[in-house]
């Protein structure tokens, strides 16, 4: 799978994250470094290596980092984010300054294996649900300043992203629910004084609360941990009607069998929250 070009992030915020990162890690030097190399220690060939399969994302940003402080960094390799991965496989040959690529190095693959093993992740959700009309999506739950770079990771993957923003649409949830007094006073104050073009959707965790959504006629109703027979009744109640999400507890071992019951649209939490990065490393060429 490839990433299409209108996956394209930010360039100002992408050079911002990368300045902000290396000032992280290098703080006032390298000191290892420059102890063994002193100011210039010629330049150095290295290989980007997969140790497992998995699905690239952030290969832009790898280069990025090591030519924000080696602006002469050579890079071979046509890998390209959405791209799948084996393990032994080559991503990357890397020329660049000694000293300047091991400065680098740590935070360039920090952004590739931790947007690679976002990518890998949805890749394993979206191929399990292979066959249905189900899309699968990411959530919120990001880490700050790095959902734009996150949710791309999963568009790298295959999977649909769901808000960005708390301004993208309507998102009823059960504070605002019980705040409000339930979920048809809730939707009324929301109709009355917000724009006509927002979508509303509603979390809801029980049949009831279903045929309160229905009666309120919202555009997408999320079914929020329930299990998965009482996911399929509330699928049977919709009845197409509207779209239904499902949400809370997806597993690779059940994503499937939720994608069965009829809804629309699966989201996790865990795409983003929990993948585990990437095993890919930069190995050095002996001098």
């Amino acid at each position: 799978m490839t990433a299409m070009m209108n996956y394209a992030l930010n360039t100002l915020y992408i050079e911002h994250l990368i300045e902000r990162a290396l000032e992280e890690d290098i703080g006032t030097g390298d000191v290892t470094s420059a102890c063994i190399f002193g100011s210039s220690g010629g330049r150095a060939s290295a290989k980007l290596v997969a140790r497992q399969d998995g699905v690239l994302c952030g290969i832009e940003i790898f280069e990025r980092t090591i030519r924000r402080l080696d602006g002469t960094a050579l890079f071979e390799g046509d890998a390209k984010d959405g791209d799948c991965f084996y393990k032994g496989d080559v991503l990357r040959n890397v020329d660049a300054e000694v000293c300047r690529l091991l400065s680098a190095e740590r935070t360039a693959l920090n952004f590739l294996q931790h947007l690679s093993g976002i990518a890998t992740l949805t890749s394993k959700y979206v191929k399990a649900v292979e066959g249905t009309r189900v899309k699968i999506t990411d959530t919120r739950k990001t880490i700050p300043g790095l959902r734009p770079l996150e949710k791309y990771a999963v568009r790298c993957g295959g999977g649909h992203n769901h808000r960005q923003t708390l301004a993208d649409m309507v998102l009823i949830k059960d504070n605002h629910i019980a705040y409000a007094g339930g979920i048809k006073p809730a939707v009324e104050l929301v109709k009355r004084n917000s724009s006509h073009a927002l979508k509303i959707e509603i979390e809801v965790s029980s049949l009831a609360q279903v045929r309160d959504a229905l009666e309120s006629q919202v555009d997408v109703i999320m079914l929020d941990n329930m299990n998965i027979e009482e996911m399929c009744s509330a699928a049977r109640l919709v009845g197409g009607k509207t779209l239904v999400e499902a949400s809370g507890n997806v597993t690779l071992d059940n994503v499937r069998k939720i994608a069965e019951c009829g809804v629309d649209i699966i989201s996790i939490g865990r795409l983003t929250h929990s993948a585990a990065s990437a095993d890919i490393s930069l190995d050095f060429e002996e001098g």
